[in-house]
């Protein structure tokens, strides 16, 4: 009886899982979506610790269990309330490690403890010590990955742009997999005894993780985030075949599966191969060529006029954008110019920000409207017939180095071709360089003006200006 509860439970949270992931393709539905999956994830942990049996007994431990549960979610819970939209990333890579880690030490845990009757059946070449393996090694690069996304995102961890780090990464994938086949070609009576090589397996996964990641900088790192996600999920799945968990097992494979579609996706976008992701050659490497210029600069004043007296007018939103948390104000200013008659959309690149959708939901938080933020390669088209394009905070999305210079590190990345609209203007702080650390020969452009500030006092100053004319 308790078996069939718990199996319904298991089914009921798997569909609650598939209409939660269903529901985050929306802005406007994602957050009844994200409560849909995090209930169906309750669910089956409640009904795991209930009904769930092993040889006749049920789970012990109970109060360590809870106990632990209460302060992970008290944790969890304040972080998440204090997280700042600009370090948001950097929650979501630690967070994702977090995830990765679990698998990790479920298949350390497990790995000692493997049936010695299915070892005398089919010797260590099963699916349960695979499932075991692949949860071992998948788990922890993610873990490893992800904390070194999360140093990098904060700034506290630089690149380390090697030219051969390509290779020294391949060679560690050969390893790891050679040791895989080791173990489970070996013959032994218990599993116990082989748990020397699986701290060796573990320590070449940290290393390999590490490295893939240190490469990696300027505008790849949404991809990355994407890639160690769906890392993260498909760990999660081992250990839903180890326990025989129906809802353990669709959590990991809808997070793995469409991981691996968005990193795909992001890979086409910025015209990358995966297959450099994997081996940790993703980004960085190049000089640029020198960049000369006059730099023009707009007033407040004369921006409101030029956007006030456009038909017109595409905005493209940034890191800085999110930095300054100007997205209310941002929002507010192109209500107001849609009240003069302009037409308003925003240009939204696909790593934008420092994590896949970033952009959408910082102006999701905002209240814009969904069908107002456009694709950059949908919207490009369109640029040569723009008034004004307005760009906040964003910096290599729109860097016309990325289809000019071949020895530019951005180039071959598809981008907002800012240039072609009738007038640039380009809000900034500074001159500084963005997250690539190279120019921008759009700011020098003889279209662009550039209006320096903080990205929200200026934007509130141009409120104003617009409203007084």
């Amino acid at each position: 009886m308790t078996i069939g509860i718990l199996e319904v439970s298991y089914i009921i949270a798997s569909v609650l899982f598939v209409f939660g992931l269903k529901m985050l393709s929306h802005p406007e539905t994602a957050r009844r979506g994200n409560f849909l999956a995090a209930f169906g994830m309750g669910l089956a942990i409640i009904a795991t610790i209930l009904f769930h049996e092993k040889d006749g007994k049920h789970i012990g431990n109970i109060g360590w269990i809870i106990g632990a549960m209460a302060i992970g979610t008290a944790i969890g819970w304040i972080i998440a309330k204090k997280v700042k939209m600009t370090a948001m990333p950097q929650l979501v890579s630690f967070f994702n490690g977090m995830g990765g880690a679990a698998a990790a030490l479920i298949s350390m845990m497990e790995f000692p403890h493997v049936s010695p009757d299915l070892i005398a059946e089919s010797g260590m070449a099963n699916g349960h010590v695979l499932a075991i393996l692949l949860g071992l090694v998948i788990g922890t690069v993610s873990w490893a990955g992800s904390m070194i996304a999360f140093g990098k995102l904060d700034g506290w961890i630089g690149d380390l742009r090697i030219k051969w780090m390509k290779y020294v990464n391949i060679s560690l994938l050969v390893v790891i997999i050679a040791f895989i086949v080791f173990v489970m070609t070996r013959s032994t009576d218990t599993s116990s005894e082989m748990m020397p090589l699986i701290y060796i397996i573990f320590g070449i996964s940290v290393i390999y993780g590490v490295l893939f990641v240190m490469p990696i900088g300027g505008a790849d790192m949404p991809v990355v985030i994407s890639l160690l996600n769906s890392f993260t999920g498909v760990a999660a799945a081992m250990g839903g075949f180890l326990y025989n968990n129906q809802a353990m097992l669709t959590g990991g494979i809808l997070v793995g599966s469409a991981g691996t579609i968005l990193t795909i996706l992001m890979c086409n976008a910025m015209n990358r191969s995966l297959l450099n992701v994997i081996a940790g050659v993703f980004g960085g490497g190049g000089k640029q060529e020198q960049v000369a210029g006059v730099v023009k600069e707009i007033t407040l004043a004369d921006a409101a006029v030029l956007l006030s007296y456009s038909k017109k007018v595409v905005i493209v939103p940034g890191y800085g954008l999110a930095v300054a948390q100007a997205q209310h104000i941002c929002h507010e200013l192109d209500k107001l110019l849609e009240e003069k008659g302009v037409e308003v959309r925003y240009a939204i690149h696909p790593v934008a920000g420092r994590m896949p959708g970033h952009m959408n939901v910082l102006l999701a938080e905002a209240d814009v409207p969904y069908d107002k933020l456009i694709e950059s390669d949908e919207i490009n088209p369109d640029l040569p017939n723009t008034d004004v394009l307005v760009v906040i905070g964003a910096n290599d999305v729109v860097n016309p180095a990325a289809e000019d210079d071949p020895s530019s590190p951005i180039y071959g990345m598809p981008i907002i071709r800012a240039r072609e609209a009738k007038n640039v203007i380009v809000m900034k702080r500074g001159m500084g360089k963005g997250y690539a650390a190279i120019e921008n020969p759009l700011f020098f452009h003889d279209r662009t003006r550039m209006l320096f500030g903080d990205a929200k006092k200026t934007l509130q100053g141009l409120v104003e200006e617009v409203k007084n004319l």
